[in-house]
């Protein structure tokens, strides 16, 4: 049944950054999609956000919430980022642990 908005009333509850930087550095490299199946993290066609690293700015195909969570661990040197050079911006396609995991 859907509601004023449209929707069916259904919404995803996300992931935390937590659970991200688990996912992530569990593995030796996560492309884009994947997180996003994993986490159902659903959003529109042109679901891209601008994310400034120390690089520069870079694009993410994730909703903002999401992105931010990447970016601040990009900043602390947790992940690192794959990306495409292809179009005339920097477009994130996968993400990399950068510390092994403490267990």
């Amino acid at each position: 049944m859907a509601d004023d908005n449209g929707s069916d009333g259904w919404q995803s509850q996300g992931c935390t950054q937590a659970q991200l930087r688990r996912f992530i550095k569990s593995r030796p490299y996560v492309p884009m999609h994947e997180l996003r199946r994993r986490f159902d993290i659903n959003g529109g066609a042109d679901d891209v956000h601008p994310v400034d690293t120390r690089a520069g700015r870079v694009w993410m195909g994730l909703p903002a919430r999401e992105s931010g969570f990447l970016a601040e661990l990009v900043d602390r040197g947790e992940v690192g980022l794959e990306l495409c050079h292809d179009p005339c911006v920097d477009m994130v396609v996968g993400v990399y642990a950068m510390k092994p995991v403490g267990r």
